[in-house]
């Protein structure tokens, strides 16, 4: 799962990017534009799961590996400025699962802000205009090719044509393409133009100390789930509020002080954590769980996927030669005495078919051939 964290110039991207990852990068005011190549960094953060920890405390494997997560930072994306600067945060997020679209919620005069003025509510629909922008100029551009291969006699694909055209006119309202009807042809038609107005997007309002858990908040995030609800049929994206420096404070911190610092400040967890939970729940997507002295793990599926399919993720040879998945719930494990051998004496273990849809904290023992 790769995430992109973005959003507009000085809205704090790479403070939010070291609270999640733990990284120390540098943290600058930039003008609204820049020129200077830069180059994005990743890091890859392990997704906290009380059940994987608690399952490698009762088998003491070798080795436990957690689900885990990439975030992207990189340049903000200018309102009217830069296009390609623009562009080149474009083809990024292109190739990420979802946004991270940071807002900037905090009062800093030494910090410029692109618009002069902070404006969460405001950010946010601009925001999603640029998106808008963005598609539109892909949309008429492979318009224009088609147009130009027409011409020299090369057939195209009707279907595709006339859903261009569609996503054109949609676009040309000013509207996301999240917010208009789609057939599932159509959607399937999509999937390779990797629209950035049909991303899922999770929102972090990046507020100031004094403003945690305070009424201004609140009513900043109702602002904007009113603006996602008026515009159309998309859902409404996730709303995260958290405080930048406090949280990148908090991850270059040991476990102990940290754990100290957010009883102080009255914060329940890490903002990696919440945002972990609600990336997953964005893009639809689950863990099973795998058992034994050499190693416990959890493995990111979609939710829904088949057990057949689910055992892919392990080994294709799993796949390939699939008879049934031993199945066990980790709370019936847990009521069992976290006893393998007590859970089947009690009818708890299943064993489920190709077509049985893993659910998310299931253990499971792939039996197979081949």
């Amino acid at each position: 799962m790769k995430l992109i964290v973005t959003g507009f110039s000085n809205s704090g991207k790479t403070t939010v990017f070291n609270a999640l990852t733990g990284l120390e990068l540098e943290t600058t005011a930039y003008p609204t534009s820049i020129s200077a190549d830069v180059e994005p960094h990743h890091g890859v953060v392990k997704i906290p799961d009380a059940r994987v920890d608690k399952l490698s405390e009762i088998y003491e494997p070798k080795k436990t590996t957690y689900a885990t997560v990439e975030y992207v930072d990189y340049l903000g994306i200018t309102s009217g400025g830069d296009v390609s600067q623009n562009t080149k945060v474009f083809h990024l997020i292109k190739d990420a699962d979802a946004i991270v679209h940071v807002v900037r919620a905090f009062d800093d005069e030494s910090i410029l802000h692109p618009r002069n003025s902070v404006d969460p509510a405001r950010d946010v629909a601009s925001f999603e205009d640029e998106l808008i922008l963005g598609d539109l100029e892909f949309v008429e551009k492979r318009l224009e090719n088609i147009e130009k291969e027409e011409k020299k006699g090369k057939k195209k694909e009707a279907a595709d044509k006339q859903l261009l055209i569609k996503c054109k006119e949609t676009l040309e309202r000013e509207t996301s393409l999240r917010d208009v009807e789609f057939n599932d042809d159509e959607k399937r038609q999509m999937l390779p133009y990797q629209f950035l107005t049909t991303m899922p997007e999770i929102i972090v309002l990046n507020i100031d100390e004094g403003d945690l858990n305070s009424d201004k908040v609140k009513d900043i995030q109702n602002r904007i789930e009113t603006y996602f609800k008026e515009k159309g049929l998309g859902a409404v994206p996730p709303v995260l509020a958290l405080c930048g420096k406090i949280e990148m404070e908090i991850a270059q911190l040991p476990s102990v002080e940290a754990e100290a610092f957010l009883d102080d400040l009255g914060i329940d967890e890490p903002a990696m954590n919440r945002l972990c939970r609600i990336s997953y729940d964005a893009l639809g997507l689950i863990s099973f769980l795998t058992v034994g002295s050499d190693e416990v793990r959890a493995w990111t599926i979609k939710k829904g996927l088949p057990a057949q399919q689910a055992a892919g993720k392990i080994h294709s040879d799993i796949e390939r030669g699939f008879i049934r998945a031993e199945t066990v719930r980790f709370d019936d494990f847990l009521s069992s005495g976290e006893s393998m051998v007590a859970v089947k004496e009690k009818g708890l273990a299943r064993l489920e078919g190709k077509t049985y849809q893993v659910r998310d904290g299931d253990i499971i023992n792939f039996k197979f051939n081949v």
